[in-house]
């Protein structure tokens, strides 16, 4: 999320965790392991498993962040009556020096008890991290030049295709209208070149 101030971002944050504390009253910063688990209509079963040193506070975060479950945790809201395919949560009182290996114990009794893990590794913050699941590229501001590119060489490309033809302005043209030209030409095939 964009925030226009530190004023505005920790209103945000401060009205998220009120609404967290009136789902689960007994939250707060101490370190341990949180779970955010649903099941949809189909009775599909996914959860996430995490580590904090400060459980609320982190949980705030995944409220306000752009990870895989925190777009997730937007999309399907959190669980009540009228919400049955929500995310709930649920957490563990764990010291911080056993986090790392509760972490990686929970997603592992998650994934054989079936559910789908919404986790990108097997937990911890070091030795044993592994991958479990694909990383997709952020997309940065050079990516949607990249992709803005290729829109407008695909569209322009059509229009000349189906309406239009393009010509040199005199009979001999000069080296400037050639490289005009190739350039123009490179331009139509844009996105078929970097597809």
């Amino acid at each position: 999320m964009v925030y226009r101030n530190y004023k505005q971002r920790i209103a945000i944050e401060n009205n998220y965790k009120k609404k967290l504390l009136k789902i689960d009253s007994t939250l707060d910063d101490d370190s341990g392991i949180y779970f955010f688990i649903r099941e949809d209509s189909n009775g599909f079963k996914y959860a996430y498993v995490g580590q904090a040193k400060h459980i609320l506070s982190r949980l705030v975060q995944h409220f306000t962040g752009y990870q895989h479950i925190d777009l997730s945790l937007r999309k399907y809201g959190m669980y009540s009556d009228e919400n049955p395919e929500g995310w709930k949560i649920n957490y563990l009182k764990f010291p911080e020096s056993e986090l790392d290996n509760k972490e990686q114990f929970f997603i592992k009794q998650y994934a054989d008890n079936g559910y789908q893990l919404r986790n990108k590794t097997s937990g911890g913050q070091g030795i044993g991290k592994n991958q479990i699941d694909e990383y997709r590229p952020t997309k940065g501001y050079r990516d949607g030049l990249v992709q803005g590119r290729k829109n407008a060489s695909r569209e322009i490309a059509n229009l000349f295709n189906k309406h239009l033809n393009y010509s040199k302005k005199s009979d001999k043209p000069n080296k400037n209208q050639e490289k005009a030209i190739v350039k123009f030409e490179e331009f139509l095939n844009y996105y078929k070149d970097n597809s």
